[in-house]
C-alpha cells in the first residue's frame, strides 16, 4: 500500500485529488493538510511514502515545506502539485529534492501514474513540465553536454548504465530486471551516482543523463 499525505489549502482540490488517488486500491491518503506547516506535522506523525504538496499554501508554502521534509524526513518522497508551471517553480522544486511535479490541470490518470512512479523510486514530471525542462536545456546544449560528460568520468561503466536507465524514468525494480541485477544492487548504484555527482534526487540525475546524451527523450 502506498501511503500519501495530501496538502492543499483548497478543500475542494483535496477532495478531488483524494477521490482520484483512492480509485487505485494500492493507494491510501492517510492524512490531509490545509497548509505547509500542518503538512510537515502530519508527515512526521504518519511517516507516509509520499507527501503531495501544493506549491502555494498559507503559513508555509509547499516548496519551503519540501525543504524541511528533505532535511527532517528524507525517506519521504515529495511530489509537488500545482496550477503553475513557471520555470521558477520547477527549478526550486528540483532544488528542494522533489521527486515529482504534477499539474492540477493534467489528466487525472497522471496523479496515479506519478504517485506509483515515485513510490517505485523513479522520478516523474508532468509531460508539459518535462517539455519545458528539455526546452530550457536546449540552450547552450553543446557546453552542457561537454560538462555533463566530464562529470560522468567519476562513474564506473555500470553506474553509467544505471544512470541511463534512470534518465528513462525507470524504477529500481525495472532497472534490476533490465540489467539482471538485484534491486538492492541497483539501489546501491543509484545512491553512489547521486553521491559522486553531487545530486539530491533522481530528477536531477535524469537531467544529467539527458545532457550527457545518454537518453534522447523526456524524463
Amino acid at each position: 500500500m502506498i501511503r500519501v499525505v495530501l496538502a492543499d489549502d483548497e478543500a475542494m482540490i483535496r477532495v478531488g485529488v483524494r477521490t482520484i488517488l483512492t480509485t487505485d486500491p494500492g493507494i491510501e491518503v492517510v492524512a490531509e493538510a490545509a497548509d505547509g506547516r500542518e503538512a510537515i506535522e502530519l508527515v512526521r506523525a504518519h511517516r507516509p511514502d509520499i507527501a503531495m504538496l501544493d506549491i502555494r499554501m498559507p503559513r508555509l508554502d509547499g516548496l519551503s515545506a519540501a525543504a524541511e521534509l528533505r532535511a527532517g524526513v528524507p525517506e519521504v518522497a515529495v511530489i509537488m502539485l500545482t496550477t503553475f508551471d513557471e520555470d521558477e517553480y520547477v527549478s526550486r522544486a528540483l532544488a528542494e529534492g522533489a521527486s515529482g511535479f504534477l499539474l492540477k490541470a493534467a489528466d487525472p490518470r497522471e496523479l496515479i501514474i506519478g504517485v506509483r512512479a515515485v513510490a517505485d523510486g523513479a522520478a516523474y514530471l508532468s509531460p508539459r513540465i518535462a517539455r519545458k525542462v528539455i526546452a530550457r536545456l536546449g540552450g547552450g546544449r553543446l557546453s552542457r553536454a561537454d560538462a555533463a560528460r566530464r562529470r560522468l568520468e567519476a562513474l564506473t561503466p555500470r553506474e553509467v548504465e544505471v544512470l541511463a536507465l534512470v534518465g528513462r524514468g525507470m524504477s529500481n525494480q525495472a532497472i534490476a530486471r533490465e540489467l539482471f541485477l538485484s534491486e538492492g544492487t541497483v539501489k546501491t548504484h543509484v545512491s553512489a551516482i547521486l553521491l559522486r555527482l553531487g545530486l539530491d534526487n533522481r530528477v536531477q540525475a535524469a537531467i544529467i543523463a539527458y545532457e550527457a546524451g545518454l537518453v534522447h527523450t523526456a524524463l
